[in-house]
């Protein structure tokens, strides 16, 4: 495998996919919702070959051997021992976020989050009966991060569990140690519960960093911890509907199961399959993409920078891109890129509309078409353009 396979376009307006439908018969390149365009591994497009061959599609339990398989992995990676009846599976990581809010505390207790953040992280907590209580991230050399002393004073005694997002999306922050350390003793000495978001894990970027999950710094926040994780940006599988939660605390586990039950269906087989081929079989693949990925990162902060009204911080991890345009003075940002040829996220959709969000997870070809088009339409807009 070399660059030529991140480097093929694909084909996707014949797949209903949700990301280039949004657009069809326009001339706007969809970098919004976050898929990659990227072929999965060729070891999980077989496997799936393979058991599609097979012709019973029946009711599947969890293999033994995927189990097998994340724990290996939470131990070689973040030297985290896991226990097999830990792991919850879902069919999808939102889920996994209205089953926390809905699991933990009292009808109208409250949930704390920090935005920007997925809009899930704002929506999950009213729709689960619970007010909402939002922190502000602050940025610190050119990062993103919670406001630590803003959360610490806006938690009382309502409030019982804190969404939490590491990688954050947006912004592809990666938490240190010592800020996930300042995190757990805050998160401990007020008694929350925390739902910690990690499914962007495997997409850091930035050499010498590494994720740490937050239930894996101590016993203590991980008896307090729900770690939500998947396989499905990693390799580009999210429509396949496998996620998982590791739940430490038997009695949360207990009331997070209990709520799923009846509500919340089981992972189907194909999407154990994929799940168990890409753990298994697909880390090469995956250091290639994070190869190519980095390529198209360094590029992006790159020539952004270069365009006046814009601004792109580094970005530590992911395959999203979080763009200041607050300069340029837009009416309507989305509108703007859109009617220039580029369809990304609205920042108000995470919380802050001075920013968008761009999927840079695509051929490098498709990138530049992008660069070129959103550097077109900011030199026309701007005085003297």
């Amino acid at each position: 495998m070399n660059r030529e396979y991140f480097d093929q376009p694909v084909d996707r307006l014949s797949t209903s996919s949700q990301k280039w439908e949004k657009y069809r018969d326009t001339d706007i390149l969809p970098m919004w919702v976050a898929d990659t365009d990227f072929m999965a591994p060729t070891e999980v497009i077989e496997a799936l070959q393979a058991r599609i061959s097979h012709g019973i599609f029946g009711y599947t339990n969890t293999p033994a051997e995927l189990n097998r398989q994340v724990i290996e992995r939470m131990q070689q990676l973040y030297n985290w021992q896991v226990e097999a009846d830990w792991i919850v599976w879902l069919p999808g990581l939102v889920c996994g976020l209205h089953l926390a809010c809905r699991s933990t505390g009292a009808s109208e207790t409250s949930v704390a989050t920090a935005k920007p953040v997925y809009p899930p992280f704002m929506s999950a907590p009213r729709l689960s009966d619970r007010s909402l209580i939002t922190i502000p991230m602050q940025q610190q050399d050119n990062r993103w991060l919670i406001d630590f002393a803003a959360l610490e004073s806006s938690i009382d005694s309502d409030t019982e569990l804190l969404l939490f997002c590491n990688p954050h999306n947006p912004g592809g922050t990666v938490y240190r140690r010592e800020e996930l350390e300042t995190l757990a003793e805050i998160c401990v000495r007020h008694e929350l519960t925390v739902c910690s978001d990690e499914i962007h894990c495997d997409l850091i970027l930035e050499p010498g960093l590494k994720h740490i999950p937050l239930a894996s710094l101590n016993e203590t926040i991980g008896q307090r911890t729900i770690t939500l994780m998947a396989p499905s940006k990693t390799f580009n599988i999210a429509g396949l509907g496998c996620s998982f939660a590791i739940i430490p605390d038997a009695t949360l586990r207990k009331q997070f199961t209990q709520v799923k039950k009846g509500i919340v269906p089981d992972v189907n087989l194909l999407g154990y399959t994929a799940a168990l081929a890409a753990y298994t079989d697909g880390d090469r693949w995956l250091e290639e993409q994070l190869d190519y990925l980095r390529g198209n990162r360094d590029y992006l902060v790159e020539q952004i920078n270069q365009i006046p009204g814009l601004k792109l911080n580094p970005v530590e991890a992911t395959y999203l891109a979080w763009i200041d345009v607050s300069a340029a003075k837009l009416e309507n940002p989305a509108h703007f890129f859109e009617q220039a040829g580029v369809g990304m996220s609205p920042g108000r959709d995470f919380g802050d509309d001075r920013f968008m969000r761009l999927n840079f997870g695509c051929p490098k070809e498709t990138l530049e078409e992008a660069v070129t088009r959103i550097r077109r339409a900011m030199l026309n807009h701007l005085p003297g353009g």
